[in-house]
């Protein structure tokens, strides 16, 4: 499953996105993991949800985005949720490569029965209407 929040910058989302995280880990019978794209959350997470930032990884666009989830997946089964927050200052602003981006995230989700949530700065009449297909608003 696929999760959105949606606004234009200053609505909300991160801290939206950080109280789901901090929630989720406290129910969670398995691993948590936040993304952001340079580290500014440590001291908002509980202390059970893993934080990673993409700069110390050289994460930049939706592909290597794409392979840094798929190969943590694979690297651990138990890794239950995904945060992803700021997504287009990860991936660029390009809606139509998000759109693309989420179909793959949507078959990741279903074959490791792993759920993701994305903070997407922006209005949400600009989103491409195919990307509700694989993703719901929250």
């Amino acid at each position: 499953m696929i999760s959105l929040i949606i606004g234009n910058k200053g609505s909300g989302k991160t801290k939206r996105l950080i109280d789901l995280v901090n929630t989720t880990a406290e129910q969670s019978k398995g691993n948590v993991v936040c993304i952001e794209q340079a580290p500014k959350l440590t001291y908002d997470l509980n202390h059970k949800a893993r934080l990673i930032s993409t700069e110390t990884y050289g994460i930049r666009g939706f592909d290597a985005l794409y392979g840094f989830l798929s190969g943590m997946c694979a690297a651990n089964y138990d890794i239950t949720d995904f945060f992803i927050d700021a997504t287009f200052k990860i991936g660029g602003r390009n809606y139509e490569n998000l759109a693309d981006f989420m179909e793959k995230i949507s078959v990741l989700s279903e074959e490791t029965n792993t759920r993701f949530t994305f903070t997407i700065s922006c209005d949400e009449s600009d989103l491409p209407d195919r990307l509700f297909t694989s993703a719901i608003k929250i």
